[in-house]
């Protein structure tokens, strides 16, 4: 049965998984609770932190939404300009594997980056993000990157399969059909590992932002 919270056991419990994050000084973050809406405030050194505190509230059972308005207040040593920050982005981007070369385009405005362009896979546009929101004198990410469209089914269903037999699961019970960007497996496993193949099958397809797992495991 889950856990149900009221307004003041959920605000201590995220004040307490912040407490317990490494990355965040809970001490800057404040925190209210209503009916499992959770708001952020306060003020951080870094976008990572920023992060990495709404991560924190959201992985909390009983949160619902984070509502976050935490602002980024760099220290002094850290801040740079925006040509400085550029260069170190696209250093950065060229140097991870997983981010396409050439794929992504960046503008800077007064330490907050947007990116644009697009690439095959969703890893591909959250590492991109990941990778520019950890630099110094980033307050900011506004990740516009765009997935190439479409999503082939007998693909996907191809790969599902091969992945499957592999791990001598059976492929035959499941089903895969896609609506826009979205992946839906339905149909039957026989262990919760063959459902996470599955679904991770379904994340690699070119075009996929979204997976509906549907799936059901076999007693």
């Amino acid at each position: 049965m889950a856990v149900i919270y009221d307004d003041t056991e959920l605000q201590q419990a995220v004040l307490s998984e912040l407490a317990w994050e490494p990355s965040v000084i809970a001490a800057h973050i404040g925190v209210t609770a209503i009916a499992g809406i959770v708001t952020l405030t306060g003020r951080v050194e870094t976008f990572a932190e920023k992060h990495a505190a709404e991560a924190a509230a959201s992985r909390v059972k009983g949160v619902e939404a984070v509502v976050e308005n935490i602002e980024v207040r760099l220290a002094f040593d850290a801040k740079r300009s925006d040509g400085d920050i550029a260069a170190a982005v696209v250093n950065r981007l060229e140097w991870d594997v997983a981010v396409p070369r050439g794929a992504v385009e960046v503008k800077v405005e007064d330490g907050w980056l947007t990116l644009s362009g697009e690439v095959d896979r969703n890893f591909q546009r959250e590492a991109a993000a990941q990778d520019v929101g950890r630099l110094h004198g980033v307050i900011g990410v506004s990740n516009q990157i765009t997935l190439k469209p479409p999503i082939n089914v007998l693909q996907v269903r191809g790969d599902l399969m091969h992945a499957l037999s592999r791990s001598w699961s059976d492929s035959r019970n499941i089903t895969v059909t896609a609506n826009g960007a979205t992946v839906r497996l339905a149909g039957s496993v026989r262990c919760p590992h063959d459902r996470d193949l599955a679904v991770a099958a379904a994340w690699s397809a070119p075009g996929a932002t979204a997976v509906e797992n549907d799936l059901i495991i076999l007693r």
